[in-house]
């Protein structure tokens, strides 16, 4: 069982949330190292659903490390790729987005290779 998220780390990786631009993408260990708690992906996943009646923010942007949607277990998979692809991003067979291509790291818009999660 994952421990409950402090309120400075929720407050963290909001902030994250809502700075995340349309057609990109961030993932669930992203938004932990960035918030300060690397391996803290789990919790950032308990939070992004915690979003989904309750918030304006872009929690569909928020995707695994694989560059897939996790949401396909919860029933709205096909909502959370269906609102990224209006945004531009293009999923493969496989239902993966390229992350090379399609991830943000705030302050740069080129992230760097060896930061990919």
């Amino acid at each position: 069982m994952t421990a409950p998220a402090s309120a400075a780390f929720k407050t963290r990786v909001l902030a994250l949330v809502a700075q995340i631009p349309a057609g990109r993408v961030m993932t669930y260990g992203q938004l932990a190292l960035l918030a300060g708690q690397v391996g803290a992906a789990r919790q950032v996943g308990y939070l992004m659903n915690g979003l989904l009646e309750n918030h304006d923010l872009p929690w569909q942007r928020v995707i695994n490390a694989q560059g897939a949607v996790s949401t396909d277990k919860l029933g709205f998979g096909d909502i959370q790729r269906g609102l990224l692809k209006a945004e531009g991003i293009e999923f493969d067979a496989a239902g993966k987005c390229d992350l090379g291509k399609y991830q943000w790291w705030p302050e740069s818009d080129a992230p760097p290779q060896e930061r990919l999660f």
